[in-house]
This record gives structure tokens, C-alpha cells and sequence, in this order.
């Protein structure tokens, strides 16, 4: 009696293989497949428990135990749709949170190194800041932050990369550009030291005399004795010529040298 209780409580119909079921065991079933690892089997159960019970309460966890199922799979852009369509239907949902960080991650796996396209860098991004804006006091809120600013990092080594080529090559003012991306829209990455170097390097080139100093004051103040990059502007800064009589006055750079006497006028 106790087995045909079981088949029964959720079974499929004869015409079709269609599970039949109330929510709960819907549910439970979803949730007995995902923890053996059979994903796809609890896809299928979370995916007819709101077909066949939209308004249940077991409905809407099923959705979300769906975007779980679909990462684990490592199925990341079925589970990103997954998490984009119950984020639009579910605005006050009590765990919207845990979706979008669920959705952050599913972009975040598939980042690539700084060669490559980094639309998966930029997606993952906007999951976590959007996790972080709207949830800023979420228990995820502090993973999402770290990868907030690998995020950037990230993406700052990508303009890196790309402003080292142009560069190599001669082309100094998109070299400066992407450079000066790195400065203003990354400026808290571990790549804007040796973008304040190549970015004077380029000024250099160039003849721009004072602006080169200027990037190289603001090397010194802020990364003193930090950065190997730190050392390479000194040694760039003194192939400038009478740069000390020329600028001396500027408040930039007075607190360039104070900066540079604190490490090499020990």
C-alpha cells in the first residue's frame, strides 16, 4: 500500500510522459534529483510544478531551484535566461538576491583571459553591482564585492593589453586613450600604476613634457614605494630635462617630490 501511495502521489499520464503531481511532491522530487546531480531530471520537475501549479508557493522556489540546476549543469546561459525571466516577473521575490547572484556567477565562469572578448566580464559586472545597489546588505553582498573588483581588474588588464600593442606599434595617442581609460574608469585596479608610467611614456613620446610629469606626480603621491612602477617613473622622470626647475612650483608637483624624497632620501 505504502509503494502504491509513492507512484501515485506523483505519476505519469498514459498518454504522454508527462509528470503529474501536487506541488509538494513536484517539488521534492525536483529537489531529490538536483541533490543526486541528475539536473536535467530537476529541470523537468521544477519546470512542470509551474506549469501545472503556477500560483504555489513551491512554484516560484522551483524557478529559482532551476537557475541553480542549470548552473551546476554548467548549462550558464540557459541558467542566465532562467534568472533574467524571474527577476522580470518576481520583483519583490524575499530571495531576489540569491538570483542575481546566481546569474553574476553564470557570467563570471566564463570569463576568459585578457586576449579574448570580455562581454562575460561586463555582464557578471552588472549582476553584482545590481546585486550590491539593490541588496547592498545581502549575505552575498561580500562575495559580490570581490568580484566586483576582479571584475575590473579585469577589465583594466584588457585596456592594458590593447594600449601596450598600439604602443609597440607607434600609435601613442590610442595607446594614451586606452591608458586613460584605465585611470578614470579603473582607477582602483592593480593596473593603474603601470597605466600612470605608459601613460607618461606616451607623453614623452609625444613631447608633451608637462603632462608626462603630471602623470608620473600622481604615480609617486599615490603609489609611493608601492609598485615597481613607482621606481621605473623615477628613472623616467630624470631623463626629463630641468624637470624639477620647470615644475617646482606646481602643487601637483610638490606633492610628487615630497613623495619621492621619503624614498630615496633616506
Amino acid at each position: 500500500m505504502a509503494l502504491l501511495t509513492l507512484v501515485s502521489a506523483c505519476a505519469s499520464t498514459k498518454d504522454s510522459d508527462e509528470i503529474v503531481g501536487k506541488d509538494i511532491d513536484l517539488y521534492n522530487q525536483g529537489m531529490d534529483a538536483l541533490y543526486a546531480k541528475n539536473y536535467q531530471t530537476s529541470i523537468n520537475f521544477f519546470e512542470e510544478l509551474d506549469r501545472q501549479h503556477p500560483y504555489s508557493k513551491y512554484s516560484k522556489k522551483g524557478q529559482v531551484m532551476t537557475v541553480f540546476a542549470y548552473f551546476e549543469d554548467e548549462a550558464y546561459d540557459e541558467a542566465v535566461f532562467a534568472a533574467d525571466r524571474f527577476i522580470q516577473s518576481n520583483v519583490g521575490y524575499k530571495d531576489l538576491d540569491y538570483v542575481y547572484y546566481m546569474k553574476g556567477l553564470s557570467d563570471y565562469y566564463r570569463i576568459s583571459d585578457t586576449k579574448r572578448d570580455q562581454s562575460h566580464t561586463k555582464k557578471s559586472l552588472a549582476s553584482f553591482q545590481e546585486l550590491l545597489n539593490r541588496f547592498p546588505k545581502s549575505k552575498y553582498a561580500k562575495d559580490a564585492k570581490q568580484k566586483v573588483n576582479l571584475c575590473y581588474d579585469h577589465l583594466a588588464g584588457k585596456e592594458m593589453e590593447i594600449g601596450r600593442f598600439y604602443q609597440s606599434k607607434g600609435n601613442f595617442l590610442a595607446a594614451a586613450n586606452r591608458f586613460q581609460t584605465v585611470i578614470v574608469s579603473y582607477q582602483k585596479s592593480s593596473q593603474t600604476p603601470e597605466a600612470l608610467f605608459r601613460i607618461a611614456e606616451v607623453y614623452t613620446a609625444l613631447g608633451l613634457e608637462e603632462e608626462a610629469v603630471r602623470a608620473l606626480s600622481i604615480l609617486g603621491y599615490n603609489y609611493s614605494g608601492e609598485s615597481v612602477w613607482y621606481e621605473k617613473g623615477y628613472d623616467l622622470l630624470a631623463n626629463i630635462d630641468d624637470y624639477e626647475a620647470k615644475y617646482r612650483d606646481k602643487d601637483w608637483f610638490k606633492k610628487f617630490n615630497s613623495g619621492m624624497k621619503k624614498v630615496f632620501e633616506k
